[in-house]
């Protein structure tokens, strides 16, 4: 990982992404003002009929079932999709976005990204139903999600899936929390990982978050601006102080060797596109077998068009391929 490695998509946002931009821009100033509660409920239908008519749908696998999990102060849901064949598995740790505030494993994109990773990664996916800011701040989120990774191991006989091969992932703040799931993994001698593979990551809320140059040159316009940035920081974390702590921001980790090796995925036209790739960076030089990437032409949420955009399908092929490479067992 010498050089990023940079898959070419276009020179210049393409209009599929302009589109979804001026859509969610839209979206937003409708609902400027609406409290928390309400704006969670409205956007998630809103963003599900949107993918609906852009034409995202749900491909079948063999079995979808769901179950709770027991975190501090009570219980969250996992998802679990499985493909057929006969086991043990291997699985993938799925974490979604939403800034820490947003999302959850009943959006449709959720769904339809789930299932088509069990379908072509041949590996059981484990979606996280995480506690949500502002209600649960820091550290909840990261706890929930090492919760729901100890459960799977805990439950590998009963989910089918083997133990030794477990991915975790995510996109944007679900990447900050695969991220921060592989230090406590490392840190409590918890279960040994395959692989964090991180979309889009958020990897540093502290102070000196702003200072990257892509937080400058991609702050508005480009679907995800430094006013969201700000107001997700704000929102996730009870006091600036937290955005030190390593769970919360990875990049300041004191150390991160020793951690499971790694795929980043950054956009071209991401404000986060420097931090994640300081992230990468850092894991190499502490000798993690890291990948990076960075896709041309792409702004922070545009690989949601993956079934309709054939740069986005791309990306979506990338994410298959760094967990087949990881955890699929080839016979010699």
């Amino acid at each position: 990982m010498a050089d990023v490695q940079v898959t070419p998509t276009g020179p210049a946002i393409a209009p599929e992404i302009r589109s979804l931009i001026d859509w969610s821009t839209a979206l937003s100033d409708r609902y400027a003002g609406v409290p928390l509660l309400e704006l969670r409920s409205a956007l998630a239908k809103q963003h599900d009929e949107e993918l609906k008519r852009r034409g995202m749908s749900v491909e079948p696998v063999d079995a979808i079932s769901e179950w709770e999990v027991s975190v501090a102060g009570g219980e969250i849901r996992v998802r679990v999709f499985r493909p057929g064949g006969a086991g043990p598995l291997p699985s993938l740790l799925h974490l979604h976005g939403g800034g820490f505030a947003f999302g959850s494993i009943d959006s449709l994109f959720t769904d339809a990204k789930c299932a088509h990773i069990c379908r072509r990664a041949r590996c059981v996916v484990v979606t996280v139903n995480y506690r949500l800011a502002p209600e649960f701040r820091f550290p909840t989120a990261p706890e929930d999600c090492y919760a729901a990774l100890l459960w799977a191991v805990e439950n590998a006989q009963r989910l089918d899936v083997d133990p030794a091969r477990i991915a975790v992932g995510g996109e944007s703040a679900g990447a900050n929390l695969a991220a921060a799931v592989a230090l406590m993994a490392r840190d409590r001698g918890g279960p040994p990982l395959a692989l964090q593979l991180l979309e889009v990551p958020v990897t540093d809320m502290s102070e000196e978050a702003a200072e990257y140059p892509s937080v400058g040159l991609f702050a508005e316009g480009y679907g995800f601006d430094r006013a969201d940035m700000e107001a997700m920081i704000g929102t996730y974390l009870a006091d600036p102080s937290d955005g030190a702590n390593p769970y919360a921001s990875p990049v300041r980790a004191r150390d991160v060797s020793g951690v499971a090796r790694a795929c980043v995925l950054t956009a071209e036209y991401d404000l986060l596109r420097d931090s994640g790739e300081a992230y990468a960076r850092r894991l190499e030089r502490a000798g993690v077998e890291t990948t990076l990437r960075r896709m041309s032409g792409h702004t922070h949420g545009s690989a949601v068009l993956w079934q309709t955009w054939p740069p986005a399908r791309a990306w979506m092929d990338d994410v298959v391929h760094a967990l087949e490479r990881a955890l699929i067992v080839t016979e010699s």
